[in-house]
């Protein structure tokens, strides 16, 4: 990240022209400047303030404090699901005002530079604030993945909503289309809950399937095979006419152990 702070009278030149520096930072930043008061209201993010902490951060060479305010700030972004583009171009305005008050300082001052402490300044600067942006970004991409995991598993209850009607029996209603990755994630969910509530049979209520795949009857198949190997007895009831029709195109079917219904309300008044 590169060592030693940034010359202290640039960091108090800023600071005692804060105002300049904040109506130079929205200049640059057009399209963020019209969204300051939304962001605050929606994240409780002070874009204002916040890039003060940056610029003290970067010119303090303060690691730590740049990388956890870094990490503050990408699960802030995430969380409330605000636009990347407005950082980036934030971040980009903080970095061109910067370099217009240092410029500005060498100006008043006469303070000049030469080539290598100009070089060593631009490292100091700019390599800040990528690492700034950089674990910002990762920390937003972490809790978006952890967002999405947490939704995926919440979905994947949903579709795999096992019922129990007696202490042994329990019904398992599919609505919708059957693919690969839908009928894994049911024998998965399917022998953890026998094993959980001691099912001893499992209706299999298919009347809501409208597609299935060969790929998936043959998955469909080890379901049964699998649950059956749990001690668990498997019913099919609902199957409708072009599931089927399909199954039969196919050359598939479930085996002469496994039981059918025509109706879910049958297979009840049977087990029940």
């Amino acid at each position: 990240m590169g060592n030693g702070v940034i010359q202290p009278e640039i960091k108090q030149f800023i600071d005692d022209h804060h105002q300049e520096f904040e109506q130079q930072l929205l200049i640059h930043a057009v399209t963020v400047n019209d969204k300051i008061e939304e962001i605050l209201r929606i994240g409780n993010i002070d874009l204002i303030n916040n890039a003060h902490k940056l610029v003290t951060f970067v010119s303090k060479a303060q690691k730590e404090e740049l990388l956890s305010f870094a990490r503050v700030e990408g699960i802030a972004w995430a969380k409330h699901s605000l636009t990347l583009a407005f950082k980036l171009e934030w971040v980009s305005a903080i970095r061109r005002t910067m370099w217009d008050f240092i410029k500005q300082y060498i100006e008043d001052t006469g303070n000049l530079f030469t080539d290598q402490e100009f070089f060593e300044l631009e490292k100091k600067v700019n390599s800040r604030l990528d690492v700034f942006l950089n674990e910002f970004f990762l920390s937003y991409s972490s809790f978006k993945d952890e967002q999405i995991s947490m939704q995926r598993a919440l979905v994947e209850d949903l579709s795999v909503p096992i019922i129990p009607v007696t202490e042994t029996t329990s019904i398992l209603p599919l609505i919708g289309k059957l693919d690969y990755y839908r009928t894994t994630v049911i024998q998965e969910k399917v022998l953890f809950e026998i094993s959980r509530l001691h099912i001893q049979t499992l209706i299999l209520d298919m009347s809501g399937i409208v597609e299935m795949e060969e790929e998936v009857i043959d998955n469909l198949g080890k379901v049964i095979d699998s649950t059956r190997l749990m001690g668990c007895e498997v019913v099919i009831t609902g199957l409708r006419p072009d599931v089927v029709r399909k199954m039969a195109n196919f050359g598939r079917g479930f085996d002469s152990q496994t039981k059918t219904y025509g109706t879910l309300q049958r297979a009840i008044q049977w087990y029940l």
